[in-house]
């Protein structure tokens, strides 16, 4: 099966055991939170005052196995492509938006060409990366409640608009949030016809016409400041309920 017919059909149906959440999820709306018993199915939204969750998405067919062993904030390995530095900023609904330290965020993203490490050599991606662990990460966040990655901009992969995963637990492990980041359309035409980039193409699918984002990017969309030439700094806050 290709990965767009993948990202169609859905991938909860095909799994029926604990053991095997780490592969949990499509590309569609099912939430999925891996490592947890808690699944859900469709966006999370709520709010607290003017403190607006934000929208809860799938792991996607790719999660990182085991994200306890990647903790560092530089996760570009051996991949080529524009720098991108990511703040990401965790607030609590539940105490009106502040700054919630001490959460524990994972990212992950494919590379320039739109694979993944991790996984590989089967119909969802052809070039094996099983044993690489590239553009993966795991970073605590500090008392202003941020956390900050150092990678390349993400490529793009048939049927998905660029996207970055991201997946937070509180301090003590409980999952509380898996999600997604969307990105402006302008700047991937930018950055997609860098040399990375450019054999790759521009992507397929706009974050309009994705089956994730297409109900919206609101809570969702990074903030972008840099150039494709000294690199990019995206910026993006998620609200959780702790």
């Amino acid at each position: 099966m290709e990965r767009k017919e993948f990202l169609r059909r859905g991938f909860l149906s095909a799994l029926g055991s604990a053991t095997i959440l780490p592969m949990l999820g499509s590309c569609g709306k099912d939430s999925v939170d891996p490592e947890t018993t808690d699944i859900t199915t469709g966006t999370t939204t709520g709010t607290t005052g003017s403190c607006t969750s934000t929208a809860s998405e799938t792991a996607g067919p790719f999660p990182t196995k085991t994200p306890g062993s990647l903790v560092t904030n530089d996760i570009t390995s051996d991949r080529s492509g524009t720098k991108l530095t990511v703040k990401i900023n965790i607030q609590n609904k539940n105490n009106s938006c502040t700054a919630l330290a001490n959460a524990i965020v994972d990212i992950w993203h494919c590379d320039a060409a739109g694979n993944y490490s991790e996984y590989g050599g089967s119909s969802m991606q052809s070039t094996n990366y099983t044993t690489a662990h590239f553009l993966r990460g795991r970073q605590t966040t500090d008392t202003n409640g941020l956390v900050t990655f150092t990678s390349i901009y993400p490529g793009w992969y048939s049927g998905r608009a660029p996207h970055i995963h991201v997946h937070i637990y509180n301090s003590g492990g409980t999952s509380l949030l898996v999600t997604q980041i969307a990105f402006d359309q302008t700047i991937n035409n930018t950055v997609y016809a860098q040399e990375a980039y450019k054999s790759h193409g521009l992507q397929d699918t706009t974050n309009a016409n994705d089956n994730v984002f297409r109900d919206g990017v609101t809570t969702e969309l990074a903030s972008f400041g840099g150039s494709v030439a000294e690199g990019y700094i995206l910026t993006h806050t998620i609200v959780v309920g702790a």
